[in-house]
């Protein structure tokens, strides 16, 4: 299907879509049609991000990343308070006054052999001085980083990222009705940064050419 608009030609293709926040988007192109693709849970990967925390309790170097391969399912919710205004005369709310903001979910890893976060440095450093005695738990992290990259089969990616996360809770089941042994976790956040594509090089070079 085409028309022409003020005597020029512009052809558009029926079924694809003419939304694209990239302002380069051809409609023509097949591949423009691509750009408009969703992730499923396989092609995300998350990576943990741990600083080294000095003894006086202050960062000193970003510590290390950790690809979480055990991690299964990772969840956020945001909740921000608001306040109903109203006034004299008026049944209806006039407005509202935002409150503070929180930002909390949930992550369950796949057990395998060992406590999903006895993998980090820190941790088997614990354990190998303490001979097996002390046990140290995810409640006793430092707020650390999430970063969630997805790529599919596309060619697409993006990324994600959930910061200063904290774990408030913990929990897991062993059951004869399950074929795997879950853990759960709950976190509360400081910030997150929702999703945003990511472009090739190659676009980018030729984008600023």
């Amino acid at each position: 299907m085409s028309k022409d608009v003020g005597g020029g030609h512009s052809s558009i293709i029926q079924g694809s879509s003419q939304v694209s926040p990239d302002n380069n988007y051809n409609a023509t192109d097949p591949m423009s049609a691509l750009n408009n693709m969703s992730f499923s849970g396989a092609d995300t990967v998350a990576t943990m991000i741990i600083p080294q925390i000095g003894p006086d309790g202050k960062i000193i170097s970003p510590g290390e990343a950790i690809d979480i391969g055990e991690l299964q399912t990772i969840s956020y919710s945001i909740h921000r308070e608001n306040s109903p205004i109203r006034t004299l005369g008026h049944s209806n709310v006039r407005g509202f006054i935002k409150g503070g903001r929180t930002i909390a979910g949930s992550l369950i890893f796949t057990v395998f052999n060992e406590y999903a976060f006895y993998r980090i440095k820190q941790y088997k450093e614990y354990i190998s001085r303490a001979n097996g005695f002390f046990a140290p738990l995810a409640d006793m992290l430092p707020p650390f980083d999430i970063v969630l990259t997805f790529f599919n089969e596309y060619g697409n990616a993006a990324k994600m990222k959930i910061f200063g996360i904290t774990i408030v809770d913990e929990g897991q089941t062993m059951s004869i009705d399950d074929l795997i042994t879950e853990q759960t976790y709950t976190f509360m956040a400081r910030g997150i940064q929702p999703m945003v594509h990511m472009s090739y090089e190659k676009e980018k070079i030729e984008r600023y050419d």
